[in-house]
């Protein structure tokens, strides 16, 4: 260790520590990985999973919505009614209105579609018109607030007749209904919520419905993804499509190149957690009570990468019970010092685990690694748990990883837990340790010239464990 002792190193680790340190060449390696940029990656992060529900008129693709809506409570989820965008009636067509074909694609705004779609694909708060369908505008009701959301429910008669529409999707959906069917509920529909008389309705639907269907609406059926017979009457279609939706949601765009990142699924609960620790105003109470919280759901998840072996018991009632065993060979190590904030939920899942410790610090200005390991002495036979909250430039990660693997850790035993990643991070652990584990609550935007993580939860040892606060005190009382 040179002329520095350990005691110096973890001293000096305790002041303004980057989880995530980076190297003079840090910049030169970025650039060799050509990473993507942080705007790149916020705008792939951000995307909403867009859903378009297409079919005839009164064939259950509302009902539809509704169920998938019902279904997805935990997440965000805004539905977009294509009849919003319907033209305003001029006078002339007004006089005329029972000859205007309101199942025509001309009959809707198509380019103001596009317009919301994609401020809500990007992140933008809209106002999506409230037509009125008694007096054919859009000034009669005040508009509908609709804010970015995880998921977009884009539903229309004639959501796949244009390709710069259809262009948006993620997923198509075509709700196939009976033809005798649509038109029962048609009859009742415009009844009831439109004010029409039964014959207006029959006449619009043989003059107009009808043959639009088979014009422009039927056709659009080639491009739908999923294709529902009976609409909302089949659960199996619906139930199948959330299953996916969820699969597809629960994946970033870095789980898809990289198999072994592992980022747990988002809920409220989560998000909510996420929201206190990241706001600069929370209390350090607060803050240390919901990161404890995330860092329990993250080693919970990690070791559930553990492997098992299958084990029979006996109930109290008798019965055989066939479960798993717990992986025995196991041990905890954390980076000082943010990562020893991780040691108590791993003490609280595993009992009696073994911890071991490593200090990355860099001394001067000649980027030079100085590593304090104390690691349990039989390392090489057991599955570690790597302990550091955030993963910033990825580093420190590497130093960390390396200095287990010159230890005889098989790459293949490490599962790195932490509670945030930077895509930087992720690139340079990944393609240096394809074999390890990562696993996450949240991918973050990126890193900024400083390199810290954005938009990030600032200096986490210090939130977690006080020192800002201890800094403050002490300049008060100098004072």
């Amino acid at each position: 260790m040179g002329s520095n002792s350990v005691a110096d190193l973890i001293e000096a680790s305790s002041g303004v520590h980057f989880s995530g340190f980076h190297m003079d060449s840090l910049e030169q390696g970025i650039k060799e990985m050509e990473l993507p940029t942080t705007s790149a990656t916020e705008d792939l992060h951000k995307q909403p999973f867009v859903i378009g529900v297409g079919g005839g008129a009164a064939s259950g693709k509302t009902t539809v919505c509704d169920l998938i809506i019902q279904q997805l409570h935990d997440q965000r989820v805004v539905l977009v009614n294509q009849d919003s965008f319907y033209h305003t009636l001029a006078e002339e067509e007004l006089s005329l209105v029972h000859d205007y074909n309101f199942d025509h694609p001309d009959a809707f705004d198509t380019e103001k579609l596009l317009c919301v779609m994609e401020k809500l694909r990007h992140g933008q708060a809209v106002d999506i018109p409230n037509y009125d369908f008694k007096s054919y505008k859009h000034n009669v009701f005040p508009a509908r607030r609709v804010n970015p959301s995880d998921v977009i429910l884009l539903e229309g008669i004639l959501v796949f007749h244009d390709p710069r529409v259809r262009d948006l999707m993620n997923m198509k959906i075509f709700v196939d209904t009976d033809a005798d069917v649509r038109l029962a509920r048609r009859i009742r529909r415009d009844t009831a919520e439109k004010g029409r008389d039964i014959g207006a309705v029959l006449d619009q639907y043989s003059k107009f419905v009808k043959p639009a269907f088979d014009d422009f609406i039927l056709p659009t059926k080639k491009y739908a993804d999923i294709i529902i017979p009976r609409g909302g009457d089949n659960h199996v279609a619906i139930d199948l499509i959330v299953q996916h939706i969820r699969t597809k949601l629960g994946q970033h765009d870095l789980c898809k190149i990289y198999p072994n990142l592992y980022v747990i699924h988002s809920t409220f609960q989560i998000r909510g957690m996420h929201t206190l620790i990241r706001d600069s105003q929370t209390t350090k109470h607060d803050f240390i009570f919901y990161a404890d919280r995330l860092i329990r759901l993250v080693v919970e998840h990690g070791l559930g990468h553990l492997p098992f072996t299958e084990m029979q018991v006996i109930t109290p009632t008798g019965s055989v019970y066939t479960g798993v065993d717990f992986c025995k060979r196991l041990c905890g190590v954390s980076v000082i010092r943010s990562g020893e904030s991780m040691e108590n939920a791993l003490r609280a899942c595993c009992k009696g685990i073994k911890i071991g410790k490593i200090l990355i610090h860099r001394e001067g200005d000649n980027g030079q690694q100085l590593i304090y390991e104390k690691l349990p002495t039989d390392i090489s036979e057991r599955h570690v748990l790597l302990l550091d909250p955030i993963l910033g430039t990825g580093n420190s990660a590497v130093q960390a990883i390396s200095l287990l693997i010159r230890k005889g850790v098989p790459e293949s035993n490490i599962i790195f837990l932490n509670l945030i990643s930077a895509p930087q991070g992720v690139h340079m652990v990944c393609k240096s340790f394809p074999r390890i584990k990562i696993v996450t609550s949240e991918i973050e935007l990126g890193l900024n010239k400083d390199f810290r993580v954005i938009p990030g939860m600032g200096e986490f040892g210090d939130r977690y464990f006080g020192t800002d606060d201890d800094d403050q005190l002490m300049v008060a009382s100098s004072e």
